[in-house]
């Protein structure tokens, strides 16, 4: 045999062994692994070569978009997952679907959901995040894992203390008063006594106005620069999702987005580090941070981990927290007997006076309306783990790179667990505390439970007592007509055409 022969019989071996590879992966790896969950009583829709459940997923939601629910319904599961809750009818709550050649469980039985996230092994880790989601988020807390994950959280944990946090409520006060100092001047520019206003857009840049001055101090302007590309990147991101947008065009975009992020964030930092006085860095949230990292003689964190998390929670503090007010007003609009009993509350407590960080303590019924809030309308409806290993959940076994999803959304309304008015807005299921609102004591998931439940969980209650005080204070409210009851998952839980709300002026 010659030498071309010998190429052509080597390239031939490659082809095989590439063919050979592609179609354990595609093709034979899903049918065992589907095979092995049946025999564990887990079934699911059809996996179709390399699409896996994309097609219908896609479809589902395509026609989930359309549908409008009555104002005073909370039963949004056709609606946010579609998905979900077909299968979920159709094959019981744990299934398994497919994403590509990808097993994913979806799990809700709570003692399950409890043994992924308080595992401390590494047996369930986090999925691994690339592109312009990488971008957005920054490897920080939320993404990082095992040693990494622990050194971060012994970083950034010290800005997050209670009594840090409450020195902060006087600048989120502030803020909340600025936006409504806005309202009421193009109240009266208008000489209306009430003014129909689209609150998520008004929160998410109260909460952008906020986070920055909460994370940079004097540096919140340049802190507001971040903001803006995150929330291009943040389009973009979604763009990814759905396919609008080609890749190279996604590339080109995100390079000049981060490169804008970093460069900012790294002058904000390096100011601040030429900048350091006997005092320290300064009481903000990467002040607090960067005199911890000093703290951990050679184990802090670096300029790039730094910048990582403060994209975070730049994100997390702002994007969430937002959505966390916009459904709250959306639930006191419409259930007007308890905007009444939380105004109540907050007059007793300071009066008109802004709110303190030690009357926000005191606001038992505004504690458990969020919390309920949150219980409805979580502003991140699932996460995700991938099981590092072959491990047992329960009784099922589940095969190493099996994706684990857990749908907030869905366990917060399982009747079995929150009773039959599950579906209803009953803040008084909290009055004994998050862990008795149910029975089983890790079935408020908002904020995640177990070693990585949110840091941020504090701020986020902080911040939304008091913004919602200093509304109560001020205005009374109702849901505007022109609103359509159309909730959308884009990454966080959002109204799909906003949410216009009606505020009147009180007249004390």
């Amino acid at each position: 045999m010659g030498t071309l022969g010998l190429i052509l019989v080597a390239l031939g071996v490659i082809l095989v062994s590439i063919l050979w590879k592609k179609m354990m992966v595609l093709l034979w790896r899903p049918y065992v692994l589907k095979k092995r969950f049946k025999e564990q009583g887990v079934s699911g829709p059809e996996y179709k070569f390399r699409s896996g459940s994309f097609v219908e997923v896609r479809r589902l939601e395509d026609e989930a978009r359309e549908i409008e629910l009555d104002v005073n319904s909370h039963d949004i599961l056709p609606k946010v997952a579609p998905y979900y809750y077909k299968w979920a009818n159709q094959y019981g709550g744990t299934f398994v679907y497919w994403v590509g050649p990808i097993p994913n469980l979806c799990v809700t039985d709570a003692e399950h959901v409890k043994q992924v996230l308080s595992n401390k092994f590494g047996f369930f880790a986090k999925p691994k995040v690339t592109g312009a989601l990488l971008s957005l988020l920054g490897k920080g807390l939320v993404l990082t894992d095992g040693s990494e994950w622990a050194r971060h959280r012994r970083v950034v944990s010290p800005a997050f203390t209670m009594d840090k946090l409450k020195v902060m409520t006087k600048q989120m006060a502030e803020c909340a008063q600025s936006m409504i100092e806005t309202w009421n001047i193009q109240m009266d520019s208008t000489n209306n006594e009430q003014k129909a206003i689209e609150v998520n857009k008004q929160f998410q840049e109260l909460t952008a106005d906020i986070i920055s001055h909460s994370a940079f101090g004097s540096s919140y302007i340049e802190g507001k620069e971040v903001f803006t590309a995150q929330q291009e990147l943040l389009m973009l991101t979604l763009a990814s999702f759905n396919g609008s947008v080609s890749e190279t065009k996604i590339n080109k975009h995100k390079q000049r987005l981060d490169k804008k992020m970093r460069n900012t964030l790294l002058s904000i930092i390096e100011n601040r580090m030429n900048s350091k006085d006997s005092l320290g860095y300064g009481n903000d949230l990467l002040g607090l941070m960067l005199e911890s990292t000093e703290k951990q003689e050679g184990t802090g964190l670096n300029t790039d981990e730094i910048i990582d998390e403060c994209k975070t929670f730049f994100f997390g503090g702002h994007e969430t927290t937002s959505e966390l007010l916009a459904w709250t007003t959306f639930l006191l609009s419409t259930n007007q007997e308890w905007q009444v009993k939380l105004r109540d509350e907050v007059v007793k407590e300071c009066g008109r006076e802004i709110p303190k960080a030690d009357n926000l303590s005191k606001f038992k019924l505004m504690n458990m309306v969020l919390l309920e809030a949150l219980r409805l309308y979580p502003p991140v409806p699932m996460i995700g783990r991938v099981a590092a290993n072959d491990v047992k959940l329960g009784d099922i076994m589940v095969p190493k790179g099996t994706a684990v999803s857990i749908p907030f959304i869905v366990i917060h309304r399982k009747k079995e667990l929150w009773g039959e008015d599950a579906d209803k807005f009953n803040p008084l299921r909290f009055e004994n505390g998050v862990t008795k609102a149910a029975k089983h004591p890790a079935a408020m998931l908002a904020f995640s439970v177990g070693p990585r439940a949110c840091i941020g969980q504090n701020f986020a209650m902080l911040e939304a007592k008091t913004v919602m005080a200093t509304i109560l204070q001020r205005f009374s409210f109702t849901i505007s007509p022109e609103y359509k009851h159309k909730p959308v998952t884009l990454l966080t839980l959002q109204p799909q055409d906003g949410l216009p709300i009606i505020f009147k002026p009180l007249v004390y």
